[in-house]
């Protein structure tokens, strides 16, 4: 964050005049990073004077889908914009959340402001991104991963020139930019300590986030004083069972002296003095208290752990397991999952149909059959048809079932059919938006009269059974198209789930170790921490089914000895693709860097370890005898 007196606006103008006839900005005319943003909007094509359209801006639809997407960021934000805009009522002003694209999510305004912000397009769903608005305090903030403030002619476009903007970004619990907090008004009413507000607000916004993200790990809660713990100056650390930094917040990481990209690639043993173990016995010897710390380098802090959002860690005090369920066992700690399974469970039992909805690979037939283990139905049948597998010639008789002798080919006793089989259970209709329109009809006849009647004619049977639809289309979209029947639609949507995408989810690493433990139950399998890091930033199109894959075949590339799975045993091209991703590189390939970077490792484990040879091939995941093997080479 960095606050500065605005130059005056002819020294503004006449700067700006320098940089579209090419001349350079000087640094006693312009402040440095408003220089920065101004080559940025003229690179982007965009004129001081033009007259932008809305074409930029989302239709509703695609502005709900947003809030949808970034559910957790707006729902987390709303109570401490509300607390902010209290701070700044009656100041011609407005409080605005924007997503890390730039598109405004939410905005309160004082009402005699609004009118002259939706004249600029600062209203909801509205693109403030530089390349759409040219230097802006949004904008320039996700540009620059900082606080900014852009007062009047600052801005690029000279239509925005009557405001005054202050914005510092939102940090997820992994370091990525979620989105952008903001003040903007008339230029008239600045105020020099608005940005503080605007940042103090941002990161509480963002101790919500990590709280609510990393609620199923333990917390570390830091500050430089026993006092501070619990404010919103407080560090806050998530760590894995075995003591290793799976998220924080910027406060945090700066008090242990690290860097985003040290999240899940460091123990905090290598930062503080001290490890998780003796925390927690500290804990329990003096359960409600701040724990003294210190860093390495000397630094003292202080920290309290915690276990959920309300009560420190006690020992002494166990808590009671929560009742588990078949979705509790697949819940691994994404937020927006298990408010998907908490859901379900409702539902579960009543004559409800559910309709889940996520890409091809997220689970969904796995989530369907949990929600069957948690209903009533549990001992009944599970019954899933994949309606985009089956031939159009046969999906009727697959479904309905046929009298004896219905059509040539067809068994002399008959078929009971799907639907008939998942009498007192569950039927399981997946991608059932590849369903042809005729059978669509059928089916609706089924679920309105609860009867079924075989091809080739006999008495209509009742069925009872619960249903549950899955696909990756937007069934809606395609209803109003013609190319879903819409009364079937309605029939099935009693409640739309959203599974959420790989690449979506806060609990990656809670993921691949549930992944690994059913993979191999007997061992205790890991990733190696750098691995993990650039794994978690994939985009994974395939999703949990090509996690699943690629898991199952690191696994089958390891020793018998070994434990841990590092790049060499991932398939060669899921190498390529992360080689080529943003960040750090794989490790080259051959096997004479292979072999360097073996003896470095094994180097830094026994110097870490005081030549304690257990210890060391423990961390580094192999035996003592492969160890001993490799000293030896």
């Amino acid at each position: 964050m960095r606050t500065h007196s605005p130059a005056p606006a002819p020294a503004l103008r006449q700067a700006r005049l320098n940089l579209l006839e090419g001349r350079d900005l000087q640094a006693e005319d312009i402040d440095e990073r408003l220089a920065r943003s101004w080559r940025r909007s003229l690179a982007a094509g965009l004129s001081p004077t033009e007259r932008l359209s809305n074409e930029d801006n989302l239709s509703g639809s695609e502005l709900q889908r947003s809030l949808t997407r970034n559910h957790d960021l707006v729902s987390h934000s709303r109570p401490v914009m509300e607390y902010l805009f209290e701070q700044v009522r009656q100041s011609q002003s407005m409080v605005i959340l924007a997503d890390n694209r730039g598109v405004l999510m939410h905005t309160l305004g004082d009402v005699d402001f609004l009118g002259k912000a939706e004249r600029v397009a600062l209203m909801s769903g509205a693109c403030w991104h530089e390349q759409h608005r040219g230097t802006n305090a949004i904008g320039t903030a996700l540009a620059e991963a900082s606080g900014v403030e852009i007062h009047g002619s600052e801005h690029y476009l000279e239509r925005n020139g009557f405001l005054t903007c202050a914005a510092a970004p939102i940090i997820s619990a992994t370091g990525q930019l979620m989105g952008i907090l903001d003040i903007s008004g008339d230029q008239r009413s600045r105020h020099p300590h608005t940005l503080g507000l605007v940042n103090t607000a941002a990161r509480m916004i963002e101790n919500r986030l990590v709280s609510a993200a990393c609620q199923r790990h333990t917390r570390l809660h830091l500050h430089t004083h026993p006092e501070g713990i619990g404010s919103v100056a407080e560090g806050i650390v998530a760590l894995s069972d075995d003591g290793w930094i799976v998220g924080a917040n910027r406060q945090g990481l700066a008090l242990l002296g690290l860097a985003a990209v040290d999240i899940g690639a460091t123990p905090l043993f290598r930062v503080l003095d001290t490890r998780l173990e003796q925390i927690l016995a500290q804990a329990q010897r003096r359960p409600q208290q701040a724990v003294l710390l210190h860093r390495h380098d000397g630094t003292t802090l202080y920290g309290q752990l915690y276990a959920d959002i309300k009560a420190p860690v006690s020992i002494q005090t166990p808590k009671e397991k929560p009742a588990s369920d078949a979705l509790t066992k697949l819940d691994t700690g994404d937020v927006r999952w298990r408010a998907a399974a908490d859901k379900a469970r409702r539902i579960a039992g009543k004559p409800i149909p559910l309709l889940l909805h996520g890409e091809s690979g997220v689970g969904k037939e796995l989530f369907a059959r949990a929600v069957h283990e948690t209903s009533p139905q549990k001992n009944g049948p599970f019954v899933a048809i994949n309606c985009a597998a089956l031939p159009e010639n046969l999906i009727e008789a697959e479904l309905f079932g046929y009298a004896p002798g219905a059509f040539t080919g067809a068994r002399k006793e008959g078929s009971l059919g799907r639907l008939r089989e998942a009498e007192s259970g569950t039927l399981f209709l997946d991608e059932i938006g590849d369903m042809p329109l005729t059978m669509q009809t059928r089916l609706l006849r089924v679920l309105q009269e609860r009867q079924v009647t075989p091809l080739g004619g006999g008495q209509p049977v009742n069925v009872n059974f619960s249903l549950i639809c899955a696909t990756h289309a937007n069934l809606r979209q395609a209803a109003e198209d013609g190319h879903f029947r819409s009364d079937l639609y309605y029939r099935i949507n009693g409640l739309t789930l959203n599974l959420p995408a790989l690449r979506e989810r806060t609990d990656f690493a809670e993921l691949i170790g549930k992944l690994l433990e059913d993979l191999f139950p007997e061992g205790n399998l890991h990733l190696a921490p750098e691995l993990l890091t650039r794994l978690s930033n994939y985009r994974w199109p395939g999703n949990l089914r090509q996690l699943a894959s690629v898991l199952r075949t690191a696994v089958a590339m390891l020793d018998d000895d070994e434990t841990r799975i590092d790049w060499r045993h991932l398939p060669d091209d899921l190498t390529d693709e992360l080689s080529k991703a943003p960040g750090k590189p794989a490790p080259a390939q051959s096997s004479q860097n292979l072999d360097t970077l073996s003896r470095v490792a094994i180097q830094q484990a026994l110097e870490s370890c005081r030549g304690n040879i257990s210890e060391a091939a423990r961390r580094l995941g192999i035996s003592r005898q492969t160890l001993y093997r490799k000293m030896g080479n």
